[in-house]
């Protein structure tokens, strides 16, 4: 089995997995909120954040808002592995963020804590002086200074294995930090350089939380002694669910507009319940939330005509007059029955109705989320641990198809996301997919076939030849033997191994009929197909080239000649001399592959629980892609709960939905994720948050050298070169840019769909009145 973690004593930081659960694949064009994007050349689209801005001159002072969150945070402490997205949220109004990211997802300096931050050494060590606000002050009113600074660092660097930290990465490479010129200078010096310095720091914790094992592991998951931002913590009642947050007055920004801030555990399937019960301001929505506010500001004119949604809106004329006719009827027992389910009727129109009453004060801001939706394609065994056939897989999907399901229909910009390490708009966003190439089904045939996968492999078996890639290992195998090399005789098909549970719902694209295939012994190396040398050789110089160094791979460095041919487009090929099938072969075509009598399937496991609906129809859209090039797809449902734990981390899949949030510092906190598994021990695989098992020592060089790149520009290039690297190796397909739906109070200002931008906690606020004669605002 594979292992999920860090090896003891690596130092790296761990991004929280975000798993796409609201659907959006059916709500139409959100009426009143802005749809359109930015296209900067070599940026992809960009989408401003949407949160209905304001001067604070516009903004009254006082009120509360109520903010939902998905659950109570297990921890305040941002550093703790437990620390989630209600953890951030709570923290961001509480702790200095010394960089926090703007529209864009760039770093940028802080002035409310820093007056300046940079890097005035670099040799023969690297030293970043940083100069705070002299205003800065803790809400005990101690001054923010070097010995929190030196606390974290103690804390958070990984040599007292007492503190329980999750994240390391770049505290390690801290040598020494001192007090500078002055109380307001605090000067860090780094035994290795640091190109992601700006990363560290934030949330700032005061010393009382990281002085001692017993504080930072205990004393800060339920409470924080000192804070210093807009807010200061009030109360955490876990009985209601609430954390509250009140006006700091010890803060020495600008003056939160509100006088309490409350953070409220609302699950996303109430959030619509809370919203017409007037429970929270603010909410994260699905469509289904959105769809119904968008639905209530339309009917706000109130014409008389009936319901075009709800309860009654399926009745027919017909069948009123029908009800009506049996109601006032002669059979008094049908009559009464009648009637009966006529006022039921009628009650549920009128709650429905008066629903639609509280939701029309709510707007639905909208915007992309700073994260992306992949498919992961698990490279460990069975047949997708052969590159070839991963990289058909990835040929056969139409991506912009894809993005235009989920995002069109809300109105914002389709287009498929062209870089696992950045977004669009960010500096080290570069559409490197071309290192595989788009589209395009007879390429993906062709692929399929040089991998031994032909419509007459699945008719037919060898007597003691495995199918799949495992076939091609058992014979090289063998050769190895015959050179006095060992040989793995272990290996078997990993689809095969994973037969799904008795609670799993189960049904198989492609071949309806035939039931999944039997189990099998679970297989820990991740190695390459032997024939596929060739064929990885000839695409990772594309992404040599793409990368902008021309530098080929680690491989193999002979290339054969015929992978020199001019002319030809960038992406995957087969070894030429590979036959597509024929043009007028297109049915036949689409029937099951497979070799010596076993089918291609491959296991594609996606959660069941009311939230994926989208998740589970662009898995759907994906498993009809994948037939008509021959591969069948046993979409197996679990629970929510169980899906990221038991399937995707734990490697019991061939093809899993997931998404990524984006991150400013893609050299420190993208590593992890695309790291080259490491063997264990054991034999099992060590694979951090690599779970695709897919993985290359040159990858890893590369990440490697840019977070020790202070060139920024230098550090970007060898980042968007691992990019190219990345598509060109198959394991990981971004797809597109997660969408993002607020709904708020008509009310609020500076509050939203914020994307990329941390929020201004200190400005959001409630609308003032607008004085008699002004003309109406209006923007909704």
């Amino acid at each position: 089995m594979s292992h999920v973690g860090v090896p003891r004593g690596t130092s790296r930081k761990r991004r929280s997995l975000a798993l796409l659960t609201t659907g959006v694949l059916t709500l139409p064009v959100l009426a009143g909120c802005s749809s359109g994007g930015d296209k900067t050349t070599g940026s992809g689209v960009v989408v401003p954040q949407d949160i209905a801005p304001a001067a604070r001159a516009q903004v009254a002072d006082g009120g509360t808002v109520t903010w939902a969150i998905d659950a109570m945070p297990a921890t305040l402490n941002a550093f703790q592995a437990d620390a989630d997205s209600a953890t951030a949220r709570i923290t961001g109004a509480l702790l200095p963020t010394l960089f926090p990211l703007d529209s864009k997802g760039r770093p940028r300096l802080n002035p409310d804590y820093l007056e300046s931050a940079k890097v005035v050494e670099r040799e023969p060590k690297q030293v970043v002086l940083y100069r705070l606000n002299q205003q800065a002050v803790w809400s005990d009113g101690r001054e923010i200074g070097a010995p929190d600074f030196v606390a974290q660092w103690r804390a958070l660097s990984g040599k007292d294995s007492a503190f329980w930290t999750a994240r390391n990465a770049g505290y390690e490479r801290i040598e020494n930090i001192e007090r500078g010129a002055d109380d307001l200078e605090v000067k860090v010096t780094f035994a290795k350089p640091y190109a992601d310095w700006r990363s560290l720091f934030s949330p700032l914790y005061p010393k009382q939380v990281t002085g001692s094992p017993d504080a930072f592991n205990d004393g800060a998951r339920s409470t924080l002694k000192a804070t210093a931002g807009p807010f200061r913590l009030r109360t955490v009642d876990k009985e209601t669910g609430s954390v509250a947050l009140a006006r700091n007055p010890r803060w020495w920004g600008r003056t939160a507009k509100l006088d309490s801030l409350v953070f409220k555990a609302v699950a996303p399937q109430d959030r619509t319940e809370a919203l017409t019960e007037g429970k929270v301001d603010i909410a994260d929505v699905d469509a289904a939330a959105a769809h119904r506010i968008a639905q209530a500001a339309a009917d706000a004119g109130g014409s008389g005509a009936p319901p075009a949604h709800g309860p009654g809106s399926e009745i027919t004329p017909a069948q009123a007059l029908r009800s009506w006719a049996l109601a006032h009827g002669s059979d008094e027992e049908a009559a009464a029955q009648a009637q009966e389910a006529r006022d039921e009727k009628a009650r549920a129109a009128q709650a429905y109705a008066a629903e639609e009453g509280e939701l029309r004060g709510y707007a639905v801001r909208k915007s992309l989320e700073p994260a992306y939706t992949q498919l992961a394609l698990n490279g460990e065994s069975g047949p997708l641990a052969d590159d070839r056939v991963r990289r058909a897989v990835a040929r056969a999907l139409d991506r912009q198809q894809l993005a235009d399901a989920v995002l069109r229909p809300l109105g914002l910009p389709a287009e498929p996301l062209g870089s696992h390490v950045a977004l669009a708009g960010q500096p080290a966003y570069k559409d490197a997919s071309d290192a595989l190439g788009g589209q395009d089904t007879k390429e993906a045939q062709a692929l399929l076939a040089a991998a031994g996968w032909t419509r007459e492999g699945a008719l037919k078996k060898t007597d003691g030849t495995k199918a799949g890639s495992e076939g091609e290992k058992q014979d090289a195998g063998k050769k190895e033997e015959e050179a006095g090399r060992p040989k793995d005789d272990d290996r078997t098909d990993g689809a095969a191994r994973r037969e799904p549970s008795g609670n799993d719902g189960l049904y198989i694209v492609g071949d309806d009929d035939k039931p999944g295939a039997a189990g099998g012994a679970a297989t820990h190396v991740l190695a390459p197909a032997p024939a596929a040398a060739v064929q990885s050789a000839a695409l990772l110089r594309q992404a040599g080239h793409l990368g902008g160094t021309g530098v080929s791979e680690d491989g193999p460095a002979l290339i054969a000649a015929q992978d020199r041919q001019p002319g030809g487009a960038a992406g995957a090929y087969a070894p030429v001399g590979t036959a597509a099938p024929a043009q007028g072969a297109a049915d036949s075509a689409r029937g099951p592959l497979g070799k010596n009598g076993k089918p291609l399937t491959l296991r594609f496991v996606l959660p069941s629980g009311p939230g994926s609906a989208s998740l589970r129809g662009v898995g759907d859209r994906i498993a009809a892609m994948l037939d008509t090039i021959g591969i069948r797809t046993e979409i197996t449902k679990v629970s929510d709960d169980s899906y990221f734990r038991d399937h995707v981390a734990s490697g019991d899949y061939d093809l899993a939905l997931y998404s990524w949030p984006a991150t400013a510092y893609p050299a420190t906190d993208s590593r992890p994720i695309f790291a080259k598994p490491v063997p264990a021990t054991d034999g099992s695989l060590l694979v951090e948050q690599n779970y695709t098992r897919v993985g290359t020592d040159h990858i890893d060089q590369l990440f490697d050298e840019a977070v020790s790149e202070l060139d920024e520009k230098t550090a970007r290039d060898l980042m968007r070169e691992a990019d190219a690297r990345i598509w060109a190796a198959a394991g990981s397909i971004p797809l597109y840019q997660r969408p993002q739906l607020v709904a708020t109070d008509k009310k609020l200002a500076n509050a939203g769909a914020f994307g990329f931008a941390a929020p201004h906690y200190q400005d959001i606020g409630f609308k003032k009145p607008q004085s008699a004669g002004a003309p109406a605002n209006k923007k909704k």
